[in-house]
């Protein structure tokens, strides 16, 4: 696992001859490029340009690559790996990753977005590459020869005549200490060992054979177990508390109470939740009804005060429409459903905090922890571990900030706190609600003439950066603000992220009402508002088609102009098997979707058969196919995991979840009343087909699978049906309601 990491920066910054590690860790600007200094570098080497902030070499050989990105399952931790050593010319296993970690890498923000291989493995190839160049350039000072009549291999620089120097006798500590420049002697893509191969993750062993692979499965000499007393519900105030007969019970170390933030410390786990029951049993709290009516929530927000922003328009007079559709298409709120709940280990000690987290952003998390304990960020140390279920802002920043709150009342040792289920159902931030209405016109030809889409949104994104982000400061008696929710800046966006269509209409109009209003807590959650936003928009595609009495995938192509879409579109309709007719076997149907994720990363098409119970209404995703094109294919296998897990996470989004709650609290807190996808939902069969474009930028594919998914999905059901569904989840009732009308 990754969890306490033996390698610190005093002892990098020790070691003699070797490539070392040296970017400032007071943050980006001490190394971001000034303006006017030339073109901007490629991906994060942006903000940190020199070399030894990605590659390290020491005298004895061993090759360290670094990333501030954190591995949530994405695989990326492998992808990195080989980038290095392809770059480097060495055995994958050569090189050892250390990923997020505010003591030993780069302030790459938050892993979100698919950024990690676009802005991180970018950096990496580059810092690689330039790093093989400079080695290179030192043997041929060392041998005097051409730099040119070199060549590397297994970590070695060898000569024509057989002369070798291996990195380690070739490096100084000073030799990649330089600024990156623009390009770099990128291996040519045909040349390639170690890129372009299905390398086996590195992240799986522990995991499938239950071995430390988690945060959750941490356990440190000497440390402590704790539980935190969630309130009941949002504002609610402890108003009475009567803890000594807690404080009695076996085992139990400290109760930490500060204001409306309640937490119990014992020796044992089990002993810890004994304790948290009978603390909450003992506490009494004011409660206020100030939740939304969850059976009217799109009125809800549609009439909540919006800043609205008109995002795209074109304008061509000369074509108009003749036959013109309406549609509105919901969201509910939707947890994260992380199997694992959130967890965190931290220690305070000799005047300085470290926590082992699965956040997203140490950098972040540790600004926001800080601040809440009022200590200098440099006294706090973030290192991010992997957790169980992610995907988005749920509960793991919040776990870590718990987690310090109480390492601080017991310095010396480590306290590792883990949510309960209801705690992470209850009080995760979850994926927004939102509401699409469109309306289109096709012309005399069935071509779409005019396109209107408004997409009314909370933020989406309410992550640390401020103590006000944490659950812990805002229920401190000296309590944090919540910040104030903002818009997400285009062109990735939030709410209204894949709002603009990728298709080419001569009149298109977009507005994004922003709600500055949050009814419940609600942050980041994989794709952001792609996935409703695509989910929409290709619903609204096929009631188009069907309208013009088109072919879905052949009216898509009819608007796509985009060579790369139309090829990842033909791809996934051949390789399904897709025809005009479609004609399924019975109570089945067959659904197309396709999307660029932000239109500016990875292309994704995906076909769909569904089968449905006329009885019941139970639908069920038989098999999909997808094409995929991310760019230059780093690890095969890892995109086609992102693909897969993306098909099958949309499908339990699409077919069963939303928050449920009342006036006053969150009634869905378990896995009865927050229902997920289960293993006999599972489909078929996936096959995922990859174009790969060697020599092409990185495009991320962690997130664009999921609203192509959604919209395929619904537009099968609707299909095999005979019934448009626009309202999310398509749950067994909606459809056998739809059925029976």
């Amino acid at each position: 696992m990754n969890g306490p990491v033996i390698l610190d920066r005093r002892s990098v910054l020790a070691g003699a001859g070797a490539l070392i590690v040296s970017f400032s860790l007071r943050g980006a600007s001490a190394q971001e490029q000034k303006p006017g200094q030339g073109p901007e570098l490629p991906g994060s080497l942006a903000k940190f340009p020199y070399l030894d902030s990605w590659i390290r070499i020491d005298a004895d050989g061993r090759i360290t690559a670094f990333t501030g990105k954190a591995e949530l399952g994405q695989g990326f931790r492998t992808a990195f790996q080989q980038i290095a050593a392809e770059q480097l010319d060495v055995a994958f296993e050569a090189v050892k990753m250390i990923t997020a970690d505010t003591k030993l890498t780069a302030n790459e923000g938050y892993t979100s977005g698919s950024h990690s291989m676009q802005d991180s493995g970018t950096a990496i190839l580059h810092a690689a590459a330039q790093a093989r160049g400079l080695l290179v350039a030192e043997a041929a000072r060392r041998l005097e020869l051409p730099a040119e009549t070199l060549r590397t291999e297994n970590a070695a620089v060898v000569a024509p005549d057989g002369r070798r120097l291996g990195y380690g006798e070739l490096v100084a500590a000073d030799i990649l200490h330089v600024q990156a420049q623009p390009t770099s002697p990128l291996k040519d893509p045909q040349n390639f060992k170690v890129m372009g191969q299905p390398v086996p993750r590195v992240d799986i062993p522990a995991k499938v054979t239950g071995g430390a692979a988690y945060v959750q499965d941490m356990r440190l000499p000497g440390m402590v177990h704790a539980r935190v007393v969630r309130p009941p519900s949002y504002g609610a105030e402890l108003v009475e508390l009567d803890a000594a007969a807690v404080e009695k019970m076996p085992g139990v170390i400290r109760i930490v109470r500060d204001g409306n933030f309640l937490a119990v410390v014992a020796e044992k786990e089990f002993l810890a939740v004994k304790a948290m029951h009978a603390l909450a049993a003992a506490a009494k709290w004011r409660e206020s009804a100030r939740l939304p009516n969850q059976n009217d929530l799109p009125n809800v927000l549609t009439k909540l005060p919006s800043q609205d922003f008109a995002i795209f328009s074109r304008n061509d007079s000369s074509v108009t429409g003749t036959r013109t559709i309406e549609a509105t298409y919901t969201r509910p709120y939707q947890s994260h459903g992380s199997i694992g709940p959130s967890c965190a280990v931290a220690q305070f000690a000799d005047g300085a905090m470290t926590v082992w987290t699965h956040t997203q952003g140490v950098y972040p998390d540790r600004q926001a922890i800080a601040e809440m304990l009022g200590m200098p960020q440099p006294s706090v140390r973030l290192i991010h571990v992997e957790g169980s279920g992610c995907y988005g802002h749920n509960g793991a920043d919040d776990a870590a900030a718990d987690a310090a709150l109480i390492a601080r009342a017991l310095p010396g040792r480590p306290v590792r706190v883990q949510w309960m289920r209801e705690q992470e159902h209850g009080w995760e931030p979850y994926g927004p609600a939102m509401v699409t209405r469109l309306s289109a016109s096709l012309d005399a030809g069935g071509k779409i003439a005019d396109w209107n889409f408004a997409v009314w949104s909370n933020t989406h994104s309410m992550r640390p950066g401020g103590a006000g982000a944490l659950l812990a400061a805002q229920h401190m008696a000296k309590s944090f603000a919540v910040p104030a929710p903002k818009p997400l800046p285009l062109p990735e966006g939030g709410g209204d992220r894949n709002a603009i269509p990728i298709y080419n209409f001569p009149n298109a109009h977009v507005m994004h009402h922003f709600i500055a209003a949050m009814p419940l807590r609600i942050s980041a959650m994989r794709a952001l508002g792609a996935y409703h936003n695509v989910f929409s928009l290709e619903s609204f595609m096929d009631e188009l088609a069907d309208l013009a009495g088109a072919d879905p995938v052949e009216f898509r192509l009819k608007h796509l102009d985009d060579q790369r879409g139309r090829a990842v579109v033909e791809k996934a309709a051949e390789e399904f098997g897709w025809s005009r007719d479609r004609k399924a076997p019975p109570n089945r149907g067959h659904g197309f979707a396709f999307a660029r994720y932000k239109n500016l990363a990875a292309y994704c098409a995906i076909a769909s058969e569904v089968e449905v119970d006329r009885e019941t209404g139970r639908a069920r995703l038989v098999r999909a196919v997808a094409a995929v094109d991310a760019g230059q294919v780093v690890n095969p296998d890892g995109i086609t995991n992102q693909i897969e897990g993306a098909i099958v996470q949309s499908a339990s989004w699409t077919l069963y979840e939303s928050v449920a709650f009342d006036d006053t609290r969150i009634t869905s807190i378990d896995w009865q009343t927050y229902p997920i996808l289960r293993f006999n939902a599972v489909p078929d069969s996936i096959k995922v087909h990859i174009i790969n474009r060697p020599g092409q930028p990185f495009l991320g594919s962690g997130e664009t699978g999921q609203g192509p998914a959604a919209a395929s999905l619904a537009n099968a059901i609707a299909h095999a049906t005979g019934k448009r569904l626009r309202d999310l989840p398509i749950s067994r009732k909606k459809i056998k309601d739809a059925i029976d009308a």
